[in-house]
């Protein structure tokens, strides 16, 4: 991770000025995940939330002030939403004690100083830090590693650990796996566990940041090889039942702390 702003601002080790353009489109949130958010949030009327990029999973009934360095991504959010501040997570912009709750959903992997970033949550923020992110430890769970390791290999280096984020976080905090759905309409890797032929779309791996720090060739392999394989029904010998497993124990998580 990297804490250097590029030309559009994006400030973590992705370019959002390149990978973004579509991303609103592929990444939309999902009722399921969103409801467990919800739910962590409890009765919090006023909300930050960092690295809010497109809006995905902004509570609509809640006074929301996002935060959002990359301009492409800024630019895509949708009527309805607040207006995102430009910002970074190491130096937000408001006082102590700011907001009744705080929340960050795939993104505490992109900042530059995570530990600076989980204080300043802390420092602004009354109640309840909720963030939405990954274990690295159980990427491997998802077929992709037989396609694309290089792509696993690049994800897990880059999501923190759950125990090291409650370690910066302090207070009373809980690791909750989140079920991923079979039909996920937020299009990150593991939600294409039974829709393989969907993660064959460009816009799909676009969505996912990963794809961007692997070489071309990692990811003409991943097509050629996949397409070969789900025309053979080499895919379905092996994985065919996840088509109809409601839902993927991945390594989605949500990290509360209180």
């Amino acid at each position: 991770m990297t804490g250097a702003r590029r030309t559009d601002g994006s400030a973590g080790d992705a370019d959002y000025g390149t990978i973004g353009a579509g991303y609103a489109h592929y990444r939309q949130p999902d009722p399921r995940i969103k409801a467990a958010i919800v739910e962590a949030l409890g009765d919090a009327r006023s909300v930050v939330n960092v690295g809010a990029g497109a809006g995905s999973y902004e509570p609509r009934d809640r006074n929301v002030t996002p935060v959002e360095p990359s301009a492409s991504m800024r630019a895509q959010r949708p009527a309805g939403l607040a207006t995102a501040i430009d910002g970074t997570a190491e130096h937000l912009p408001f006082d102590d004690d700011a907001f009744d709750a705080a929340m960050s959903t795939f993104s505490i992997h992109q900042w530059g100083d995570l530990g600076a970033g989980l204080r300043e949550l802390r420092r602004v923020t009354r109640g309840a830090v909720i963030l939405l992110s990954c274990d690295p430890a159980a990427l491997d769970r998802f077929w992709l590693v037989e396609y694309a390791p290089e792509v696993i290999r690049t994800e897990a280096s880059r999501y923190p650990a759950p125990a090291d984020v409650a370690r910066l976080l302090g207070g009373d905090v809980t690791t909750t796996p989140v079920p991923i759905p079979l039909d996920c309409t937020d299009g990150f890797g593991e939600a294409y566990y039974g829709r393989p032929e969907l993660l064959l779309e460009p816009g799909a791996r676009l969505a996912n940041s990963a794809w961007s720090f692997v070489e071309p060739e990692v990811e003409g392999r991943f097509v050629e090889n996949l397409t070969a394989d789900l025309a053979s029904g080499v895919w379905d010998e092996r994985h065919g039942h996840l088509r109809t497993q409601p839902t993927f124990d991945g390594s989605l998580r949500l990290i509360v702390g209180r």
